[in-house]
């Protein structure tokens, strides 16, 4: 029986040693030949249960440099990437997508730019009301095909770029939340009273590129904006009160031919206002209307001024090239000239005018 067990086992031996000699690697195929099954992160049957990562990207696993990157969770559609170090993220820009896409619960950041996508349909990002930033810039999305309501869930909303789209509204109600509105490069013709109504943590609100020919009062309400571009549009009159944390003012390019007496004082924070390229006039400017010590910067260049408006002792840089100024008095800088009164003007610029010797 002894000498049974023992030609056995030799055979054994000799087997294994042909098979070693054939394929040398052969106990490491066997080894990962009884490793778990093979796992399809897109498959929705999966061989184990799958726990989703924390939600703070701070909590989310560490993961060696130069190891594998984990598989991406099984929530995230195929049309997006959702990176697993940054769970909270879901990228679905520049795929010619033609439609929103399902938004897992988890997410806070969604980025959907540089696609077809011409509607935002009502319900669409009910799921995720957890979301900071929606960027849907770069499509075909028009103001009829915008839900009613689908922004007012989004209690914690802080960004939304809607810009580079056709829009010929403004969209709303938006959530109170907002910081930054992106609606530049749209087809809005107005702003209503109301359109912006309840936004009082909104800081900035970007409006360039579009054919907005009134805006009325709609700002007087939005009590955090620091920055308002209202640029290249069919402006007639500067909007009715400007807030009063305002800091940069942007209206060139528009067809501005008067501003009221004194507008800028009611924002004793503004640095920088800019009315080139309108329709600006003498006759349409009061004899204070530039006269805010708070303002570092204004351009005032390519309108149809003769003489320099008079403008604070504090102001840095002014800018008034290409207009028809004819000539150049000290009293628009200076109302007393003296040691303690003058100027801090760094740049002034005149050039493209009509002044003599």
């Amino acid at each position: 029986m002894q000498w049974t067990s023992l030609l056995l086992l030799a055979g054994l031996c000799s087997l294994s040693g042909a098979q070693y000699e054939e394929d040398p690697h052969w106990f490491s195929h066997y080894l990962r030949s009884q490793q778990s099954t093979y796992y399809d992160p897109y498959d929705p049957y999966p061989y184990e249960p799958y726990e989703p990562y924390p939600y703070g990207v701070e909590e989310g696993p560490a993961y060696a440099y130069g190891s594998p990157s984990p598989p991406e969770p099984r929530d995230c559609p195929q049309e997006c990437d959702c990176p697993p170090n940054f769970p909270t993220a879901m990228y679905c820009d520049n795929r010619n997508l033609k439609y929103l896409p399902f938004v897992p619960s988890r997410m806070k950041y969604v980025y959907f730019q540089n696609n077809q996508i011409s509607s935002i349909q009502e319900g669409v990002f009910d799921n995720a009301t957890g979301l900071l930033w929606i960027a849907v810039h770069g499509n075909q999305i028009t103001s009829d095909k915008v839900g009613r309501k689908v922004f007012s869930k989004l209690r914690h909303l802080e960004r939304l770029y809607l810009d580079h789209n056709n829009l010929t509204r403004m969209p709303g109600p938006l959530p109170r939340s907002l910081r930054e509105l992106h609606l530049n490069h749209n087809q809005i013709s107005r702003v209503p009273n109301n359109a912006l109504e309840g936004l009082e943590n909104l800081t900035a609100l970007y409006l360039q590129h579009n054919e907005i020919q009134e805006v009325g009062s709609a700002m007087r309400g939005l009590r955090s904006l620091i920055l308002l571009d209202l640029s290249y549009n069919h402006l007639r009159r500067v909007p009715d009160g400007l807030p009063l944390a305002l800091e940069q003012l942007y209206l060139e390019h528009n067809n501005v031919y008067t501003v009221p007496d004194s507008y800028f004082r009611g924002s004793p924070r503004l640095l920088y206002v800019r009315l080139s390229h309108n329709s600006l006039t003498n006759n349409g400017l009061a004899s204070n209307t530039f006269n805010s010590s708070s303002l570092l910067e204004l351009d005032l260049s390519y309108n149809q001024l003769q003489k320099i408006p008079p403008v604070n002792t504090n102001l840095e840089n002014l800018y008034l090239q290409g207009n028809r100024i004819n000539e150049f008095s000290i009293s628009s800088f200076c109302t007393v000239v003296d040691v303690m009164n003058f100027s801090k003007l760094q740049v002034l610029r005149l050039d493209g005018n009509e002044i003599q010797r």
